[in-house]
């Protein structure tokens, strides 16, 4: 499994905005130079996280995005499955398409499977919260 830029930059993108989360919009073309990332690809992500309702789009001239909900209730996992879509190490494993015809004696399975549990017990654990703790703490900055 391999993240594409997408899913690495929304979790850059949802992370500059729960570090920069005040009740003031912040403008995408901000959020592309701090993470240094075009502000058209940008456009196209947030486009995404906003159809789902994980941000919220203000217009006019003070304009920009807010997180739509508190960032203990965003979690890595759901950020990636809706840009990635599924995580699933190998194909059988996808719910969306199902499963092989050999899964009944397919051993090697066992340790997709492991591996796809060990992935999302991760992903599904850590919030954008714990994200912008971390950052905060590498920074050595304890106060928002």
């Amino acid at each position: 499994m391999r993240i594409s830029t997408k899913g690495r930059y929304a979790l850059r993108l949802m992370l500059d905005l729960a570090l920069h989360n005040t009740p003031t919009p912040v403008r995408l073309k901000e959020i592309a130079a701090r993470q240094e990332i075009s502000d058209k690809y940008l456009e196209q992500i947030i486009s995404v996280l906003n159809k789902a309702g994980y941000v919220r789009s203000v217009r006019g001239p003070q304009g920009g995005y807010l997180l739509t909900r508190p960032t203990t209730e965003y979690t890595v996992g759901m950020i990636l499955r809706l840009t990635e879509g599924s995580l699933a190490p190998v194909e059988c494993l996808d719910t969306e398409t199902g499963s092989c015809d050999k899964s009944n004696d397919c051993i090697t399975l066992l340790v997709f499977q492991k591996m796809n549990e060990a992935v999302n017990e991760v992903i599904d654990n850590i919030t954008l919260a714990d994200l912008v703790d971390w950052k905060l703490q590498k920074e050595g900055d304890f106060s928002i």
